[in-house]
């Protein structure tokens, strides 16, 4: 079994950061890629962003690339997402996840087989 703890959430105004950390605990953390996802009221979660095993790959959806960076520390059992440049329509539960597979970096929701409570962010115009 796998455990997620996502924090870091919280109210910013249009234009400022947030990190957000998920501390994975109960499997080989450095063995399998992490993402994140979001999802908003009354719809469907959806991919953020994704990273690889050892960091040499990240994926980014299109609506957050060059605003959202996605990073992990194996040594801390932790994936991170730094989140610049916050919009309005950045507002949404926010969820980390960790792919069901070693080898790949999964970017759908079924690629994913453990899930953390979510975090809500929440940006005020």
């Amino acid at each position: 079994q796998v455990q997620l703890v996502e924090s870091g959430g919280g109210l910013v105004q249009a234009g400022g950061s947030l990190r957000l950390s998920c501390a994975a605990s109960g499997r080989t953390f450095s063995s399998y890629a992490m993402g994140w996802f979001r999802q908003f009221p009354g719809k469907e979660r959806e991919f953020v962003a994704a990273i690889s095993w050892n960091s040499g790959n990240t994926y980014y959806a299109d609506s957050v690339k060059g605003r959202f960076t996605i990073s992990r520390d194996n040594a801390k059992n932790t994936v991170y997402l730094q989140m610049n440049s916050l919009k309005p329509e950045d507002t949404a539960v926010y969820y980390c996840a960790a792919d069901r597979f070693i080898g790949r970096v999964g970017t759908a929701l079924y690629e994913y087989s453990y899930w953390g409570q979510g975090t809500q962010v929440t940006v005020s115009s």
